[in-house]
């Protein structure tokens, strides 16, 4: 094997070659004296002599200590066995090593920003969708309220029974377990829970005892106040965690290093319970268990995401209609009913406030302790009371905690990223902190990669608590312990860690890579044929390419990401050369089996919609202005000139008529609610089939260059379906890893 290195090969002269870079089986060895010989030699005094290629001016710092030193004499002597030029050639192969790792490094950390920036991009424009669709209800309530008292009629008279109904459930098909749960909750009830839930299957209650958990939760919850205090008088120390989406194991990774809630080790778990995580309902179930377990040291504030209208986007409630399909209407008006008497935030010690989201120039939390909190349902979708129009500063005091986020410059803007509550910056949390008397905030609603972040001079920490939330390896979950000084210590960790073990950094960057570009490419598939009119008007001579600048800017153009293009052309268009882009490959990709599945799996804004009749209704009765039940064409026309004139779009007042007269399926010239609702269910299915007719279109559309098969994409498509594949197993909380932070070296 050793006859097969270069290094001890030998010419037709007997003498050794010496090797080369291009040469696949060289040794570092080899390697090492090439470059150490290609640079500076030394010159009849001892000093660098600067070749023809290389001046003196770029010798490394560290040769330059070495020769000033006198170190290089000092490796002339005998003894040591290594003449002047062997030493600077070692010197230089280190610094060409370092170099060269340092630029390993460099591209290292640049994937993970990149793949890190993705993420966080389409989290957010997510949830800009969302938060501008409610802002558009919310405006025409503003603008028409005639019906103002009529919806509240709707809302309240539904909400005011549900609590005090009889179950009117029916047992479901499939593997019930056979667990039984009785009041008072105890222990021994959640070591049960615990037990069954961690299972892959076999993990479903009866609906009978979820509906005993999740009535009997929110009636204790509706006596507490829309502010927690919370002491350490007794326990000495506090445990906050932040958001868990639906991750089970990291919920149960925090009780098993932590302990079970007690006098003694009370709990605040800050929000954002459900949602995204394929475990959503267990967490919640779990939690409200443990706070009627021990209603004492277990403290629950509400998150974004505890809305209806956020889990029919966002995947909750597709999650229990899965789980219960003959219970799950029940099922979910009884978690409306936690939702909306979940606390608003807590407050440690009368000096550290913990809410979900943040706070603006403008909170007071004086106004918050006095907010009815019952009549949000939603967060999303305000209701309004007693046929008077909702006092929307109320309304946006919640919206702020709930929705805010710090930032490191100074004032209070909108949060653009989002579509909902501000951006926040030190001077505004200084002045928040003097003016309510506390030491600082603790908040969640942002993923950390490490888990937890100090902002604003310490004043601001961000706690996150489900690790891998975008993929296996993105991020760390942590949760903080307070002592009674109020000093946080952090403890973080990753669940299922035999699962990264197993796996090579390589690896590991490569399912956080494909996880990526999955969920780019499931948000490119909503702008799939404007993607191709806009490749088409760059691409004059219909040869399928264009240049690089052009790709990128109708990239941006169209999603209005705000990604690196860029960096992403050669994976979003793989296979393409350094100075054109084959735009099909991109259109390719969009078409794949893998990316049709995860669009498939989602739900767009329009299922959100259609799937949240409530505020359609809602909708509904604000235009039906006579209350007959059937909205006429001149209601209609009335609402559209409230439209235009307050909130200008891009449709005239002609088109939207037209549209309107469209809702009129049976041709009577009225519309009532049944037509109303089907509308917007027949024209998402109308854009979904217009894409597929456009799919089956596209083939024989095409260039001949473009009809070809596009192996780089097959093998990207089958790159990603391969390290996004996800396999359930029973969940062990001791398969993980976890460590303590110092908080000095946090900062």
């Amino acid at each position: 094997m050793l006859r097969s290195c270069v290094c001890l090969r030998t010419d037709d002269g007997g003498k050794r070659r010496s090797s080369s870079v291009e040469d696949a089986s060289s040794c570092r060895s080899s390697e090492i004296e090439r470059v150490g010989a290609s640079m500076q030699t030394l010159g009849p005094n001892g000093q660098p002599q600067a070749t023809a290629a290389q001046t003196s001016t770029r010798a490394s710092s560290l040769l330059q200590l070495f020769q000033r030193r006198g170190w290089c004499k000092h490796f002339r002597k005998p003894l040591r066995g290594m003449s002047a030029s062997r030493a600077e050639k070692t010197i230089r192969a280190a610094i060409f090593i370092q170099k060269w790792y340092r630029r390993h490094q460099a591209r290292r950390e640049m994937q993970r920003r990149c793949n890190w920036q993705i993420f966080q991009n389409l989290e957010y424009a997510s949830e800009q969708d969302q938060a501008e669709l409610y802002k558009f209800f919310n405006d025409l309530i503003k603008h028409m309220p005639q019906a103002a008292g009529r919806k509240n009629q709707y809302q309240g008279s539904a909400h005011v029974s549900v609590l005090e109904e009889k179950d009117d459930l029916v047992e479901e098909f499939g593997d019930i377990v056979n667990a039984k749960i009785e009041l008072p909750i105890r222990k021994n009830h959640i070591d049960l829970l615990i037990d069954v839930f961690r299972k892959k299957r076999g993990n479903r209650l009866h609906p009978k005892y979820v509906a005993l958990i999740l009535r009997e939760a929110a009636k204790s919850l509706k006596q507490l106040p829309n502010i927690s205090p919370v002491s350490t008088a007794v326990s000495q120390q506090v445990t906050v965690c932040g958001d868990l989406h639906g991750k089970l194991d990291d919920l149960l990774v925090v009780l098993h290093k932590n302990g079970l809630p007690s006098s003694s080790n009370p709990y605040v778990f800050n929000g954002d319970f459900v949602d995204r995580g394929k475990r959503g309902l267990e967490v919640l179930l779990l939690l409200l268990s443990l706070y009627l377990a021990f209603p004492q040291a277990v403290f629950l504030n509400r998150g974004n995401h505890e809305d209806s209208v956020m889990n029919a986007r966002y995947g909750f409630i597709r999650e229990v209609e899965s789980k219960y399909p003959r219970n799950h209407k029940r099922i979910l008006a009884f978690i409306d009913e936690v939702y909306r008497w979940l606390p608003l935030g807590s407050v440690l010690n009368s000096r550290v406030l913990i809410v979900h989201g943040g706070f603006s120039d403008s909170t007071s939390l004086d106004l918050i302790k006095s907010i009815d909190r019952g009549k949000y349902v939603s967060i999303l979708r305000p209701p309004l009371t007693d046929g008077e129009p909702l006092d929307k500063t109320e309304w946006q005091q919640i919206f702020d905690i709930m929705w805010s986020d710090p930032q490191a410059t100074m004032g209070c803007v909108p949060n653009t990223l989002r579509g909902a509550g501000v951006w926040f910056g030190p001077d505004v949390t200084d002045n928040f902190l003097q003016r309510h008397r506390l030491s600082y905030v603790i908040r969640s609603h942002e993923c950390k990669p490490n888990g937890h972040e100090f902002m604003h001079d310490n004043k601001i920490i961000t706690i996150f608590s489900a690790s891998n939330y975008y993929a296996i390896g993105s991020n760390k979950g942590a949760y903080i312990r307070l002592n009674n000084q109020l000093m946080p210590h952090f403890v973080q960790y990753i669940s299922a860690a035999s699962q990264t073990k197993r796996l090579s950094f390589k690896q590991r960057m490569g399912i956080v890579e494909s996880s990526a570009l999955k969920e780019l490419a499931v948000r490119m598939r909503d702008h799939r044929d404007e993607l191709e009119d806009e490749f088409r008007k760059c691409d004059t001579k219909d040869s399928g390419y264009i240049s690089i600048s052009n790709w990128c800017l109708v990239m941006e153009k169209v999603t209005k990401l705000g990604l690196p293009w860029r960096l992403l052309r050669d994976k979003l268009a793989p296979g393409t050369d350094s100075q054109k882009v084959n735009y099909y490959r991109t259109l390719d990709l969009l078409d794949t089996d893998v990316i049709l599945e995860a669009e498939a799996d989602g739900t767009s804004v329009m299922d959100a919609l259609y799937a949240n009749k409530a505020s359609l209704v809602a909708i509904f009765n604000i235009i039906d202005a006579d209350n007959s039940g059937e909205i006429t064409l001149d209601e209609f026309e009335t609402a559209i000139d409230l439209l235009v004139a307050h909130m200008p779009g891009a449709y005239s007042k002609a088109e939207m008529l037209e549209k309107c007269r469209m809702m009129d399926l049976n041709g009577d010239g009225k519309v009532d609610l049944n037509e109303f609702l089907e509308a917007f269910r027949l024209s998402d299915l109308h854009r979904k089939q217009q894409q597929d007719e456009n799919i089956r279109r596209r083939s024989t559309g095409r260039p001949v260059a473009a009809k070809t098969a596009s192996d780089p994409v097959t093998l990207l498509a089958d790159k990603i379906s391969k390290n996004t594949l996800v396999v359930e197993h029973d969940i062990d909380p001791t398969d993980c890893e976890a460590k303590v932070i110092d908080p000095k070296k946090s900062t």
